[in-house]
């Protein structure tokens, strides 16, 4: 086997992707982890995003007001606590393709799939299977799990799993079951794979049979682009650590498409903030839903939570939201393009000296994310190889390797050295 080849041609090219590139100011706005005192190159986004500068002044304008109005901040603050979800939904709108009204910030991701779950998984004598992916995230099948107990139904009868990952496979597992469906739910970018599903279709597929389809979009949302109002998805939620870069644990998104959120008399799990703004603070019984995404709300937003996450979505709003995906996909070009070129790969078997990559290779099958699988239990030694490199990245039981670079603060010529650097420990380890 011959050592990996070193292309001038390819930095040649990273040099001049990054000088015409209309996102590079950007990567000044975050902070960077160093490694021996430089920079780390960050290729993490997928599972934490990088913090941005303005988010220390954004916490302490907050501090600032909490101390200086104490309860009169809800009223007073610079952004006003009783309405302090509302911008978010604007910012959120662009990045989902949906209506302002479609999109509330809360919770967390689970819990938002727990309420979600609540008002769109009614089984009934007929209609029970919930169709998943069979390598869910952990969280999602726990969700699915629980709820259906809680309707007294036993999870083995009612969950069906999807062994093939892809949107043939899942859109004829759709039509088999039938009649007997009552909810399509799934990742919209496989956490682990890295691959992207044709949401449209399977929701199409999911209604044709009288299911509904909801989505977790956790890996899909600020890395690939998303029509949730016009594909007609019911309802979706996400996180907004990961390439929303709003901080560990910030508040997750819910979407319900306005057919539902219009009608109010869904059930669902009820909160004094989801109450008519007009009457809520009257405490009177009776629950009268907001219209929209709102009417799903529980309690009050968590302020210094979501600080952080209104830098991070204006950042997304200066960039512009579709400026953000095409460079994402030129990344993740150029990153396969490294990768093919500075090693050797077997088209057959993806086989790259000592991995092989998981994700698609199709650019409509993938965001930014890809995915590699290393072979002869060499994986962690390769990983801990990269980091003493200084790249970051992010390691998967029991073999996988996932690597993001990310538009907002990534370069092109990041991407060239990850690949040369993959490629040269790769050989050494072989």
């Amino acid at each position: 086997m011959t050592p990996p080849k070193t292309s001038d041609a390819l930095l040649k090219k990273a040099l001049a992707l990054d000088k015409a590139d209309v996102l590079k100011s950007f990567k000044k706005q975050f902070h960077h982890p160093k490694h021996l005192g430089k920079n780390s190159i960050y290729f993490c986004g997928n599972s934490l995003g990088l913090m941005p500068k303005g988010v220390e002044s954004a916490l302490l304008q907050e501090c600032s007001d909490w101390s200086g109005w104490g309860v009169k901040g809800h009223w007073k603050a610079e952004n006003p606590w009783i309405d302090y979800h509302k911008p978010f939904s604007k910012l959120l709108a662009p990045l989902c393709g949906a209506k302002a009204s479609e999109v509330v910030v809360m919770n967390s991701l689970t819990v938002n799939l727990h309420v979600a779950l609540a008002s769109f998984y009614r089984p009934t004598k007929k209609r029970f299977v919930i169709l998943y992916e069979a390598n869910a995230f952990s969280s999602d099948l726990y969700a699915l799990e629980s709820l259906i107990k809680l309707r007294g139904l036993n999870p083995k009868l009612c969950l069906l799993a999807v062994d093939r990952l892809d949107s043939k496979s899942i859109i004829q597992a759709i039509q088999q079951v039938g009649d007997q469906l009552a909810l399509v739910c799934l990742g919209g970018v496989n956490y682990y794979s890295g691959e992207l599903l044709d949401l449209k279709k399977i929701t199409a597929a999911a209604h044709q049979v009288g299911a509904q389809a909801g989505f977790d979009l956790a890996h899909a949302i600020g890395n690939v682009p998303l029509k949730l109002h016009a594909w007609k998805v019911d309802f979706a939620v996400w996180c907004t650590y990961k390439y929303l870069n709003s901080g560990p644990g910030s508040a997750g998104g819910l979407f319900v498409h306005e057919q539902h959120g219009n009608d109010k008399s869904i059930p669902r799990m009820a909160g004094w903030w989801g109450h008519e703004q007009n009457e809520r603070f009257g405490m009177k019984p009776g629950f009268k839903p907001m219209t929209g995404a709102e009417g799903w709300q529980l309690s009050n937003a968590p302020v210094f939570n979501m600080a952080a996450q209104r830098v991070a979505l204006t950042l997304f709003k200066e960039a512009g939201v579709m400026t953000v995906y095409r460079k994402g996909k030129s990344m993740g070009e150029f990153f396969l393009e490294c990768l093919t070129t500075l090693g050797t790969m077997e088209k057959k078997e993806k086989r790259l000296y000592s991995f092989s990559i998981l994700t698609p290779l199709e650019s409509d099958r993938r965001g930014c994310q890809l995915s590699l699988r290393i072979h002869d239990k060499k994986g962690k030694v390769l990983f801990t190889l990269l980091e003493k490199a200084g790249i970051i990245g992010d390691w998967r039981e029991p073999d996988v390797i996932r690597l993001t670079p990310v538009p907002l603060y990534n370069s092109y010529k990041e991407i060239f050295k990850v690949a040369q650097t993959l490629c040269q420990k790769a050989y050494l380890i072989h």
